[in-house]
């Protein structure tokens, strides 16, 4: 895990200073005047938006009831920023008031033990969200998200949020929907957890990971799986072997091809 001293360490503050605007330039979009000019975030993660900043966020779920006026304005009141693979956006602690929108690459969401063991909770797609449980009275942040490649993120004050939100209540559904669906997934890993053998949660990992890729293949490591199933690296490759003995799965560099989905069923099932 890197830690970034002039980046994304600093991102959540570096928002807040630079979404900062009084309440006069918070007007609703139609007929707005673009907000005073703001200081800028870190330099090391700044991007001119482009062209293709009004696209990206077109391209999320929850503005597609958006109207064009309402899409100029959210052009003109989030932040675009570039991240590294391994760059940390946020860890447990700290406060902040922003809902962070991923346009490119994948993020983790993740919770480390008192030893140092990784549990990860979400790894999330582009053309989705995260940091809204403080939109929600949660605090801000209760674990780790983490670039797991390079990424563009946009990032959105808390209060612009709410103004779109009490404008447009479509939004508001549609983030408790995706939220609703987390939780799901959480109830799911936290039932995994408490009743499954490690060899049934890697085998449904498996599964789960290859369902949508045409070849059947999963790339990653035994540490990344390991953490996704929440084990150490040693059990997961021990397990992991034994599929491969089975006939079940093949073993190559940073890749695990699927042989036998109904034998990996079955284990997933015990």
């Amino acid at each position: 895990m890197t830690m970034i001293s002039k980046g994304i360490a600093t991102i959540t503050r570096g928002l807040r200073e630079s979404l900062g605007r009084s309440p006069a330039a918070e007007s609703a979009p139609a007929g707005a005047e673009a907000p005073a000019p703001r200081p800028a975030p870190p330099a090391a993660v700044m991007e001119r938006p482009g062209q293709h900043k009004i696209g990206y966020l077109r391209a999320m779920d929850i503005f597609q009831d958006l109207g064009t006026s309402d899409m100029d304005w959210l052009e003109r009141v989030t932040t675009m920023l570039t991240a590294q693979k391994g760059q940390v956006v946020y860890m447990p602690g700290e406060t902040g008031e922003v809902l962070f929108l991923l346009k490119k690459g994948r993020v983790q969401i993740y919770r480390l033990s008192a030893d140092g063991q990784k549990l990860v909770i979400g790894t999330l797609e582009p053309n989705t969200f995260f940091g809204e449980m403080s939109l929600l009275g949660q605090g801000m942040y209760d674990a780790f998200a983490e670039t797991v490649e390079d990424a563009t993120i946009c990032a959105m004050s808390r209060r612009d949020v709410e103004d779109l939100v009490a404008r447009k209540p479509q939004v508001a559904l549609r983030i408790l929907s995706v939220v609703g669906q987390r939780l799901i997934a959480a109830e799911s890993l936290l039932e995994d957890l408490a009743f499954r053998s490690v060899s049934a949660r890697l085998a449904a990992l498996l599964l789960r990971l290859a369902e949508h890729r045409a070849d059947s293949t999963v790339r990653l490591t035994h540490q990344e799986l390991a953490e996704m199933a929440g084990t150490y690296r040693e059990t997961a490759t021990l397990y992991l072997n034994q599929f491969k003995a089975e006939g079940l799965i093949d073993l190559r560099r940073r890749q695990i091809a699927i042989l036998n989905s109904t034998g990996l069923r079955r284990v997933a099932q015990s």
